[in-house]
């Protein structure tokens, strides 16, 4: 299979090798993937090898890919065996591409499905998905497709194997790629001081100097605790032994969801209903303010520097605080509590 970013996408296709591996007891998988979310798919029991790529890197210095041997290490890994089915489950001319130098029938999204249709041309069997459901979703039913097996209507599983002790922590993942989609400086701030109130330590993760700089930020005004730079490993250790978490719109939310941490994720510019966390104990804002959502990397309103979208603003800290609270509760009522 070939799903090599971003690191949401990577996550949304993990329910898909669970359906497969329940309905064909034998199956593994090879899987392409960009090198910096390489952790991801051995976590599943269901891959066998991760190759990995350097699309983004090599695009930018395709001469030196080919000096460094870098090229000709992925062709003669993803060559070496002959496939009974090769799947894109991402739809894109890169991802599409590099199916051809793997051995086997490919299958992929059909151009009315596809994100770039001319991506369905690589394919020997084009497969149609309809479009305006979660990805998670579109993904299983791409898979379910290609491997001939019916799905039974039920959540999608991930089937990692960490090991959760939930402690009385939360996990703030404040860094998002978008400027669009970055939640205000001093509600991370006023929610911080809230859930330390409540009697939680929060935790602030970080994975560039622009993260650790706004992590640094909110622990000084909150008293909240920034960690050291982890691995998606240690990340995803972290997260499944949290009683909680409170994202935006970011990678590592899907992963959150992935380890079955109880997650509230802030949606303003883009869409909970098509790319939400998928999982259980996932709950969503979605902001109702009137152009969102957009789907626009950039807002369209003129913002002066240190302002944020408006879609932003009545997504307040304590309306936060108070869903993440009766989310608790509710956790509480059904599986006994969190452990402290």
């Amino acid at each position: 299979m070939v799903k090599t970013s971003s690191l949401g996408d990577v996550i949304h296709s993990l329910p898909a090798l669970t359906d497969a591996a329940r309905a064909i007891p034998d199956i593994k998988f090879d899987w392409v993937v960009e090198q910096s979310f390489a952790e991801v798919p051995s976590w599943h029991p269901a891959v066998d090898r991760v190759i990995p790529v350097a699309v983004r890197r090599w695009r930018k210095h395709p001469i030196q890919a080919w000096r460094s041997g870098e090229w000709a290490e992925f062709k003669q890994k993803v060559d070496h065996y002959a496939y009974d089915v090769v799947i894109d489950a991402q739809g894109l001319l890169k991802s599409a591409w590099l199916t051809r130098y793997a051995k086997g029938v490919r299958y992929g999204l059909d151009k009315a499905s596809a994100r770039e249709p001319i991506a369905s041309r690589f394919y020997d069997r084009p497969i149609h998905v309809a479009k305006g459901q979660h990805a998670v979703e579109r993904v299983r039913q791409l898979f379910s497709q290609a491997l001939g097996y019916s799905l039974d209507g039920q959540l999608g599983e991930y089937s990692l194997s960490f090991q959760s002790k939930r402690q009385n922590s939360v996990v703030l993942l404040h860094g998002t790629t978008w400027a669009s989609k970055h939640w205000p400086e001093y509600s991370w701030v006023e929610l911080a001081g809230l859930l330390q109130e409540a009697g939680y330590s929060v935790k602030l993760p970080w994975g560039n100097d622009i993260e650790k700089s706004r992590a640094e930020l909110i622990a000084g005004q909150s008293g909240a605790e920034v960690l050291p730079k982890m691995s998606l490993t240690g990340l995803a250790e972290l997260l499944s032994n949290s009683a909680g978490c409170v994202s935006v719109d970011t990678g590592l939310g899907h992963l959150a969801a992935a380890v079955d941490t109880p997650t509230l994720a802030l949606f303003g510019p883009t869409s909970s209903a098509l790319t939400g966390f998928y999982g259980k104990n996932q709950q969503s804002l979605q902001s109702a303010f009137h152009c969102a959502p957009c789907m626009l990397r950039e807002c369209k309103y003129q913002l002066p520097p240190g302002e944020f979208p408006p879609c932003f603003e009545e997504l307040s800290a304590a309306r936060a605080f108070q869903q993440f609270v009766a989310m608790q509760e509710e956790i509480d009522v059904s599986s006994g509590g969190v452990v402290a």
